[in-house]
């Protein structure tokens, strides 16, 4: 797994030599039971020493980022396993040797068991295959020169660097080698001692001077990882949501008189991902401008589609079927054979919310062609499988999409998409929960409480589900029970009638 560290330039206290040298042995001897003193005597201090230090500047003890380190390099390895990887051998080779206690401890803190980890790294392979289309149209160019190492790893370097270039033109970026023609700069670098080597990448402002996104992946060189082609897919995916954050700012920072319909389309994005009324409103105000100036601008029309189902979709409009038939008209005008994953993707979620879903479908399918590593397709296919009535087979792309980009800004749909599918399996409090926690990380998504007061309801929570209403109804005070059945994403008819009657249930008008 794909981990952050420091590297991403927060600001920390630097920590103590002896810290870093026990957290550097527990990597590179993972399946060692490290006694409390062993690791005091390779950090050199006492173990009482070793044990405050630990807890002030790792936040716990030793023991426990030891398990942390063995956790988080199985679920790497189960994420990105080859054929015939067993969950057995990858817990006693990170230091569990109860392969029972190792499961009930990785359910506890993924969610999920290691046999399902494992089986979703079979369909995430199953799309990292086809050629790398030509870049779009406006995408930025990274350079990147390959990634160093020592002569003894030169070869595995090279095997990641060319999966990387492949990786980065799938997402739509041009890759040079050259800095002075490019608008960001990726630099990779082997770090560390033996088998258990360190994969340490940074993205890099056109100066090389800010780094805007930066990860450190552990275990790299170990014989039994596979599957360069996955880390590099996941490598870039992670990036992706920075790099779409450093593109905004730079389009936020040009001259009005200056703007491309790109630039406008990227002005708008935020105002689009926040899936509010107020960032709709902005949004669409910019895209039009965009579209005004190059009416055949993908992304620009994508998004102006997406933005028109989101005003039916999230009560945000006063006259939803104009705002219907506004968005198809402009999906339809966008075409399913673009080259671009991001605008397939977009366009995906603008058709699957305007109950065309076998052309979304569609273009969600081509999206992953393109980029196996596109993480809004992902989360798309994920939404198609709710819709279409198959909970587990949308549990498992959702998860997908959150494995890719936890940090995306649309990570929190993936979370109340899984709240959904668990909704349709019938599992209610797992259903409330994710839906919760999708709130937590996107307060303003008010509406989520339109499917999360019913399951709480369901799960008989029922102060839980008034809270829930209550909070909905602050926001559409004017919200009844027939508008929510008006608005409502082409779910199945069973869910729905669940979601109504609920909600009346609860107290909310019909």
């Amino acid at each position: 797994m794909i981990s952050e560290q420091d590297e991403q330039g927060r600001s920390h206290r630097p920590m103590p030599r002896g810290v870093r040298r026990a957290l550097n042995a527990m990597h590179a001897n993972l399946g060692q039971l490290w006694a409390l003193g062993e690791l005091a005597a390779i950090a050199g201090v006492s173990a009482r020493t070793l044990q405050r230090q630990f807890q002030s500047f790792v936040g716990k003890s030793p023991q426990a980022a030891l398990r942390d380190v063995g956790f988080e390099r199985a679920r790497r390895e189960l994420l990105q396993g080859g054929p015939g990887l067993r969950v057995t051998d990858v817990a006693l080779r990170c230091g569990f040797a109860h392969p029972g206690r190792f499961a009930v401890g990785y359910r506890r803190r993924y969610g999920e068991t290691p046999s399902q980890t494992l089986k979703r790294q079979t369909l995430f392979v199953s799309r990292l295959s086809g050629t790398a289309p030509l870049p779009a149209r406006d995408r930025p160019t990274v350079a990147f020169d390959g990634i160093e190492a020592s002569a003894d790893r030169s070869e595995i370097a090279a095997m990641i660097s060319e999966d990387l270039v492949v990786a980065l033109n799938r997402s739509g970026l041009n890759v040079t080698i050259q800095a002075r023609a490019a608008r960001y700069r990726l630099h990779g670098a082997i770090r560390g001692e033996g088998s258990a080597g360190r994969l340490v990448l940074r993205l890099l402002d056109q100066d090389g001077i800010r780094t805007l996104w930066a990860q450190r992946i552990e275990g790299v060189l170990l014989p039994e990882v596979d599957g360069h082609d996955q880390l590099a897919t996941r490598i870039v995916a992670a990036l992706q949501p920075n790099l779409r954050h450093a593109e905004i700012d730079r389009a936020l920072a040009k001259p009005d008189l200056d703007l491309t319909a790109h630039d406008l389309a990227l002005r708008a994005m935020p105002g689009v991902l926040t899936l509010s009324g107020d960032g709709n409103a902005r949004a669409l105000e910019l895209l039009g401008k965009a579209i005004d100036s190059d009416p055949d601008h993908g992304l620009a029309t994508a998004m102006a589609a997406w933005a028109h189902a989101q005003r039916v979709v999230y009560h945000f409009s006063s006259k939803p079927e104009a705002d219907r038939g506004r968005g198809l008209a402009l999906a339809r005008k966008v075409g399913t054979e673009a080259a671009d994953s991001t605008v397939l993707s977009v366009l995906g979620n603008a058709l699957t919310l305007l109950d065309e879903l076998g052309p979304a479908e569609q273009v969600v399918r081509r999206a992953l062609a393109v980029d196996g590593g596109a993480a809004w397709a992902w989360s798309r296919c994920g939404w198609l499988d709710v819709y279409q009535g198959d909970p587990q087979s949308a549990i498992e792309r959702f998860r997908i999409a959150l494995d890719l980009a936890p940090q995306d800004t649309l990570a929190f749909n993936s979370m109340v998409g899984i709240g959904c599918a668990y909704f349709k399996a019938g599992n209610y409090v797992e259903a409330a929960r994710w839906q919760q926690r999708a709130l937590l990380d996107h307060p303003s998504a008010v509406w989520v409480h339109r499917t999360m007061c019913p399951a709480y309801m369901l799960a008989g929570a029922k102060s839980e589900a008034g809270r829930s209403l209550q909070a909905l109804r602050a926001h559409y005070p004017d919200l009844t029970v027939s508008e929510v059945q008006r608005g409502m994403p082409p779910l199945p008819d069973s869910y729905r009638h669940l979601v109504f009657e609920a909600l009346s249930d609860a107290g909310l008008p019909d």
